[in-house]
């Protein structure tokens, strides 16, 4: 895990989310920008945002929740992340 909070609210995910993108794709989505529909990302990016969300965030994303419906969007992803972090889960 790096700096960020795994229990941040999600303002501070979606905005970590936004400036990982942005310095990936070079383009910087709007929360509910499909980034798959919109060409920023394709499928095997995909596979580097779990990578980068389990580490940034300290959660496992398996099964169902690899579902690219979770990574359509940075709100969909703050959503996974919020419901993967000990608080969400406790929720």
């Amino acid at each position: 895990m790096t700096a960020a909070n795994p229990h941040a609210d999600g303002p501070a995910i979606e905005k970590e989310l936004t400036v990982f993108l942005a310095g990936r794709t070079g383009s910087e989505p709007t929360p509910d920008q499909d980034l798959f529909t919109t060409g920023v990302i394709t499928s095997m990016f995909a596979l580097q945002l779990v990578v980068h969300l389990e580490d940034e965030y300290d959660i496992e994303i398996v099964g169902p929740e690899l579902s690219m419906d979770h990574f359509r969007s940075v709100r969909t992803m703050t959503a996974l992340v919020q419901r993967l972090t000990p608080a969400g889960r406790d929720a």
